[in-house]
């Protein structure tokens, strides 16, 4: 053995583990390996195989200092950022993603799927940007890159070429932002046919707005069965589906299901952009998942936006972001929040078929200790990573903070 991780609580057995390691990966799980290796007591601690971050915007993150304040009620995140990217240089991204992913990297997150918009106004200085941290952090997490067109791809000429070139550069995913399109369903349409063309999933950003009306996931859900890309096509955001009552939301969620659609809630943004509309009875604009999950659908959460005029906070911890979405529910029953842990694990991989995600003999080594004996404290009490390991080897080191009693 090349490591053995002592004493780690996996989710699925009553008693603590031994995880054994060789060539970074698992090479043995029992209660007790008796074998001569370099240990790491996880003390009872919870281990999962890495957080997921499943849709991130690290291009255009840590920029809220540069964005010109707008009023409450009419605020665009997009014609925040519009005027910004004449000025952004590849550089400039990459260090402005490498401090964002190393937060993620720290609070636990061992694989992502990161949006990177491409346009004119940018071109593919974004990509380069971010396309670069792949082989730069490959020693702490895995990168996916979701090449998608932020301000339109019909009524923004050029775009669609760019769209082209990500996805010969390498983007494993195509996304859409259908709403900032002259053309929603024509935008929607396309990136079907270019998923199909270069055989990529689709993760799309969807159905946001103040009223459940001219709903886009019919026609996703009508061109995923056409073009039989079940299992292959994640919606993100969907605060529509916040609006409805329980009993179409249910209909609608079995339809989803049928289809193999997944969906993406993205809490903090949705909390802070939606209802602007509104100076009281304010809608919050999170759709719930866990709803969602009981009628057949795969979920994750995620952070989507870091310091950026769509979202001008957070620290990139997922598991916070698992909380703010539980209090915003009102999710309080441990199965509950173990579902919440889920989907920043298990669900996560699923939606992002990750297909060697997981505690398994032959499978990589990616363990993340977390300050908890469950998931669903996890979630409750925001607990802290204490330590990574990505292919055997520790990547990241947290000290647990200590009283220190006076004489």
């Amino acid at each position: 053995m090349d490591l053995i991780i002592r004493n780690a609580r996996l989710s699925d057995r009553e008693v603590p583990h031994d995880i054994g390691i060789v060539d970074g990966r698992i090479a043995a799980i029992e209660p007790r390996i008796a074998a001569d290796a370099p240990t790491y007591d996880a003390q009872g601690k919870l281990a999962c195989p890495g957080l997921i971050e499943t849709h991130i915007h690290l291009d255009k993150s840590r920029i809220i200092d540069r964005c010109a304040p707008q009023p409450r009620a009419s605020l665009s995140p997009v014609k925040s950022v519009t005027p910004l990217k004449k000025d952004m240089s590849v550089e400039d991204v990459h260090a402005r993603a490498a401090a964002t992913l190393e937060q993620c990297i720290l609070h636990g997150a061992t694989r992502m799927r990161t949006q990177v918009e491409v346009d004119p106004g940018i071109g593919m200085r974004g990509f380069d940007g971010v396309s670069a941290l792949i082989a730069e952090y490959k020693w702490a997490i895995e990168i996916e890159i979701c090449v998608f067109p932020q301000e339109g791809l019909i009524s923004y000429p050029g775009t669609d070429e760019l769209l082209v070139e990500g996805l010969k550069r390498g983007a494993r995913v195509i996304g859409g932002a259908p709403r900032y399109d002259k053309d929603e369903h024509g935008q929607i349409r396309r990136i079907f046919e270019l998923a199909r063309a270069f055989d990529v999933d689709i993760d799309i950003h969807l159905d946001v707005g103040s009223t459940p009306d001219a709903m886009n996931i019919h026609l996703v859900r009508e061109l995923t069965d056409q073009y039989r890309r079940g299992g292959r096509v994640v919606v993100g955001h969907m605060a529509k589906l916040s609006l409805l009552p329980h009993d179409q939301l249910g209909a609608l969620a079995r339809q989803m299901a049928d289809s193999g659609i997944a969906v993406t809630v993205l809490p903090a943004t949705d909390l802070f952009l939606m209802g602007r509309d509104r100076d009281h009875s304010v809608v919050r604009g999170v759709a719930d998942a866990n709803f969602l999950c009981e009628h057949g659908v795969n979920c994750s959460l995620s952070s989507n936006n870091i310091l950026n005029p769509a979202t001008p906070y957070g620290d990139c911890s997922l598991i916070r972001m698992a909380n703010l979405y539980a209090n915003v529910l009102q999710v309080d029953r441990p199965a509950q929040l173990r579902e919440c842990f889920e989907m920043l694990t298990r669900r996560s991989a699923r939606l992002m078929n990750l297909k060697d995600y997981g505690f398994a003999v032959g499978h990589p080594a990616d363990v993340v200790i977390i300050d908890a004996q469950t998931g669903e404290q996890a979630v409750a009490e925001i607990a802290q990573p204490l330590a990574a390991f990505k292919r055997g080897r520790q990547t990241v080191a947290w000290g647990r903070p200590a009283l220190i009693r006076p004489d």
